[in-house]
């Protein structure tokens, strides 16, 4: 589940102030009768998960007592998630879900902190629980459980009610007193300043004004690094990361983009360390491919049936596909959790941690990034467009040219795109307007390669049980479906085309 929060600092004389304005109408604030928490915070010895935003601990009292919390995108919100067990053994599950950050090394206890906390709930009028302020006085054990520093703090806590509230309630605050600041978890703060030094797995961050090639190769391997760990946690818990996506998705993106960066770059980068790490890239994304193609089949699957309210399928019939979809998919999935657990992905994590700290380039990196840039992504453009592997020699794509050869032009498109993306916001101008215009392609190839693999999974399916007559037909309906899908792709890519291939965004390339 997501949390959201905000935390301030308060004196020993702070009083909380008068806070039913904040309300609807009618509303009222509860006070809870104080509680005493002891929570253990569990990390490496050089406070490995502190570093990087991820507590793990135990607190005595709670109905589920072991906790981890995980950044999530925006400041104040984490990613919370609990479970019971004994004080002395920590779920494997919540020990899993930190290995992107641990990367194997032992968790033991680090920090011990006692929360005198006095709570009071915010409701509305139908007594839904709005928000949850938490008054803590907060006490940091040593080894031997004496008190060896202490602070105060509130939190507020947004239940079922809008970001509105909490701006209200935090102006009531800091009227009284109450130091809003940054977000900064109680056992970093116990734990001082080595808690707050800079994670190991670096981010992409500014780049400077007059960037060499190398700043801009190594912002990408950055970003891709991070955003493959970033959702290996999510990966295992099995979590969305929005309204139409999930994090097997965006892991998987983040494996096939740093590849691809790898190798536009190839000319920057030492061939020697690059290439071992894209084979294990490799590796991982075809491991998540098998689940990601699952969900994609599962979910196009409802939306072709449901295509046209006029003319509906069997549901019975559909729901038989769905289940031997589901039936692959867990199988996917079951391979996925199977390689997270392996010494190879430990190895492949360590490697991209490293990467972002020191990738290894080569001479040519030193240069000006304006200068090399340029040269660079012309060549992954040029696979689409020189009439090989890519779009035709007169730059169209035959709308009768078979499925795989849209297909080899949609793998082309993609490494174009990712190219392009990784220099726009350097060279800007033309390399934006490509960029942009190029994703409007990947968008349409993208729509037919699924149309496509959709209408062969169909058919495969009602293939395994050929009495199944009502399967059939829905199979052969929902075919028809994806080819008009087709269709209109091949019918509205010409256009899209045209706007990539333009001079206007086109001219900056050799």
């Amino acid at each position: 589940m997501l949390e959201e929060e905000r935390k301030y600092e308060v004196t020993e004389s702070f009083e909380l102030p008068e806070l039913t304005g904040a309300l609807p109408e009618g509303g009222r604030v509860v006070t809870l009768p104080p509680v005493t928490l002891t929570a253990t915070y569990y990390d490496t010895p050089d406070l490995r998960l502190a570093r990087a935003g991820v507590s793990l601990r135990h607190r005595r009292g709670d109905k589920a007592p072991w906790t981890v919390k995980l950044p999530a995108d925006s400041p104040g919100v984490r990613h919370e998630i609990s479970r019971t067990g004994k004080a002395k053994t920590m779920p494997a599950e919540l020990a899993a879900l930190v290995t992107a950050y641990s990367r194997g090394v032992a968790l033991a206890p680090a920090a011990v902190v006692r929360s005198v906390r006095r709570g009071y709930e915010l409701r509305d009028a139908d007594d839904r629980l709005l928000a949850e302020i938490a008054d803590d006085a907060v006490s940091v054990l040593d080894e031997g459980k004496k008190v060896r520093s202490g602070f105060r703090e509130l939190e507020v806590e947004r239940k079922a009610g809008d970001r509105d509230l909490l701006d209200t309630v935090q102006a009531l605050l800091t009227d009284a007193g109450a130091v809003a600041g940054g977000f900064v978890p109680k056992h970093v703060r116990a734990l001082g300043e080595a808690a707050s030094a800079p994670p190991d797995l670096v981010a992409p961050g500014e780049l400077p004004a007059d960037p060499t090639a190398g700043d801009v190769v190594t912002a990408a391997i950055r970003f891709g690094a991070g955003r493959l760990l970033s959702h290996d946690p999510l990966v295992r818990l099995r979590a969305p990361v929005g309204d139409d996506d999930t994090a097997v998705h965006q892991m998987r993106v983040g494996c096939r983009r740093l590849r691809s960066d790898l190798r536009t770059f190839r000319s920057l980068v030492d061939s020697d360390w690059a290439d071992p790490l894209r084979a294990e890239l490799k590796w991982l994304a075809d491991v998540l491919g098998g689940a990601r193609d699952a969900e994609v089949l599962r979910a196009r699957l409802r939306r072709t049936a449901a295509a046209d309210p006029l003319a509906p399928l069997d549901d019975a019939a559909v729901d038989r596909i769905d289940a031997v979809l589901a039936a692959r998919q867990d199988a996917a999935l079951a391979a996925v959790d199977e390689a997270l657990a392996t010494d190879r992905y430990a190895a492949l994590v360590e490697s991209l941690v490293a990467a972002t700290r020191a990738p290894k380039l080569t001479g040519r990196a030193d240069r000006p990034a304006g200068e090399v840039l340029p040269k660079v992504v012309a060549k992954p453009w040029h696979r689409l467009t020189d009439g090989r592997d890519g779009m035709d020699g007169a730059g169209d794509l035959d709308p009768a040219a078979p499925d795989e050869r849209w297909h080899q032009v949609r793998i082309n498109g993609k490494k174009a795109r990712y190219a392009v993306d990784a220099v726009a916001p350097v060279l800007g101008g033309g390399a934006a307007k490509l960029a942009k215009a190029l994703g409007r392609v990947q968008n349409l190839l993208g729509e037919h390669q699924d149309a496509a693999v959709a209408a062969e999974t169909w058919l495969s399916v009602a293939a395994t049980d050929p009495a199944d007559h009502a399967m059939a037909v829905t199979a052969g309906r929902l075919v028809e479906r994806e080819r008009a899908a087709i269709h209109r792709v091949r019918a509205d890519f010409p256009a899209a085309w045209r706007r990539a291939a333009k001079g206007s965004s086109t001219k900056w390339l050799p």
